[in-house]
């Protein structure tokens, strides 16, 4: 089945984002600690696609070589998949894109990985801040691409942006179809 695998900076709300999209509250392991998932979990959606949480980069509190050992995890995963037709790449919509999650998109971008970006968080702040910030990211983003890729907003605690993403994988199941 098609792979649609999710990844972000540890602390980005990727198991929340997760658990909203499924509308399971206990899916995905949420803690206040990042850097709980050190796993690649797949999770099968409606006997149709695997929706699969990846270990965070930028990880939380772990010694040199867990770090390089789950780095040579993710990077096996992401670069030699022939199931994962898509990454959605999470970043925080209250900051700037850092350093770390530019050079992941830059190599993603380098390597041909067809990536979409979900800007979590977006309920922690007023909609004029949110979409202030997305505008700089999106003005940094075009310093290296043409095209941006699809990107959405969520809030894990709303719900916004569930149904546009959830759409998005159905948009992308229904062309592999054809």
């Amino acid at each position: 089945m098609p792979e649609f695998a999710f990844i972000g900076r540890s602390n980005v709300g990727k198991s929340s984002l997760i658990n909203m999209l499924c509308d399971n509250s206990k899916l995905a392991m949420t803690s206040s600690t990042p850097g709980k998932t050190r796993l690649i979990n797949h999770f099968a959606i409606n006997k149709e696609w695997y929706l699969v949480d990846l270990p965070g980069y930028g990880f939380a509190k772990m010694s040199k070589a867990g770090k390089d050992q789950l780095t040579a995890v993710i990077k096996d995963y992401i670069f030699n998949s022939e199931e994962m037709v898509l990454l959605f790449v999470l970043i925080d919509s209250r900051h700037d894109i850092g350093k770390i999650d530019l050079d992941f998109l830059i190599d993603l971008g380098e390597n041909g990985i067809p990536f979409s970006i979900i800007y979590t968080k977006s309920d922690k702040q007023g909609p004029n801040v949110t979409n202030a910030q997305i505008e700089r990211n999106c003005a940094l983003l075009k310093e290296y691409w043409e095209e941006l890729p699809p990107y959405f907003v969520s809030s894990a605690q709303k719900g916004t942006g569930k149904e546009s993403i959830l759409n998005h994988i159905n948009t992308i199941l229904e062309s592999l179809k054809s």
